[in-house]
């Protein structure tokens, strides 16, 4: 049994870390978080130590990596993408592997930092790319690479996720800590599109608003109109009069992709896979950080192949 610390344990996605470890048959022995709106910790590990205070969550890991009796294997770390890069650090530091929620940091030069940082202590950053163990996916990308190797796929890709006013005043809503929608909502759609379609070869940006961005990205192998919106409005009306506030799709070469369902147990595939050390590192999160820095410093421009969304917006 390998025994796990958690950061950031009243963060939304916390819980399906905590249902993971439960899943694979592993122990939270320790959580932090600065808010203490953290029950769901009984739903699975109600004798796990929990501290609202960063300083008494290092002294009580450091004692569990000096006691030697329970050495910790793994930090999972939820906390708010700004200060993702110093928590890893701090886990390596502390003797554990990492496994970190998306995005795995908001600029690509950390990333090298991360690597050096991994060289010098022996442990594994492990990130979660869940997309990449989606069945659906793994099943498309074998399509896809069974395409003449100069063809290049058509996709329009539409991810609309409606939140509430509290969103903007929350650190979501400040670009410098959640790195804007893109980055926040977007990045793992945009490293599904780079491990579907290989390398990325341009990035325009069409828009870029707090709650809706769009752009075009083309790739070795796709050329893709792209839309994120956190605004019910934009959810189709179809949709929106059965209640419907989430809207996804994805269409290659004019034909609908289906991958809606199995989204809820993808963090345990992905724990899994870790746990048989076939985790994703830190390198394989490069480009899609490179793509999501980008669109935040790009200027925007109303040409080329704009996705249909855009003309709805004002």
């Amino acid at each position: 049994m390998k025994n796990f610390a958690l950061i950031g344990a009243a963060g939304y996605i916390a819980p399906r870390h905590m249902k993971a470890i439960a899943d694979t048959g592993h122990k939270l022995v320790a959580a932090l978080d600065p808010n203490d709106s953290v029950g769901i910790i009984d739903s699975h590990f109600p004798e796990a130590y929990f501290f609202t205070e960063f300083e008494r969550f290092d002294r009580h890991i450091d004692k569990l990596r000096r006691s030697g009796a329970s050495q910790l294997d793994y930090i999972s770390i939820c906390s708010p993408n700004y200060l993702h890069d110093s928590h890893m650090r701090f886990a390596l530091r502390s003797g554990a592997d990492a496994i970190c929620e998306k995005p795995l940091v908001l600029n690509p030069w950390n990333i090298d930092g991360l690597i050096e940082m991994e060289n010098d202590t022996g442990r594994k950053i492990n990130t979660i790319l869940q997309l990449r163990v989606h069945p659906s996916i793994i099943a498309l990308r074998e399509k896809i690479r069974k395409s003449p190797k100069d063809s290049k796929h058509e996709v329009d890709l539409t991810y609309i996720t409606s939140r509430g006013r509290w969103y903007l005043q929350s650190w979501k809503g400040t670009t410098d800590k959640s790195g804007g929608i893109a980055t926040n909502i977007g990045v793992h759609f945009f490293d599904m599109l780079h491990f579907l379609f290989g390398d990325l070869q341009d990035n325009v940006v069409h828009l870029n608003e707090p709650t809706k961005a769009a752009g075009y990205l083309e790739y070795e192998h796709a050329r893709c109109r792209w839309f994120l919106s956190l605004d019910v409005g934009d959810v189709p009306a179809e949709a929106r009069a059965t209640g419907q506030r989430t809207y996804r799709s994805i269409t290659i070469d004019g034909e609908e992709i289906e991958f809606s369902g199995g989204f809820t147990d993808l963090h345990t595939l992905s724990y899994q896979e870790i746990l048989k050390g076939r985790g994703f590192g830190v390198e394989e999160n490069r480009v899609a950080i490179q793509t999501v820095s980008a669109i935040r410093d790009l200027p925007t421009q109303r040409s080329g192949e704009i996705h249909p969304f855009v003309s709805q917006t004002k």
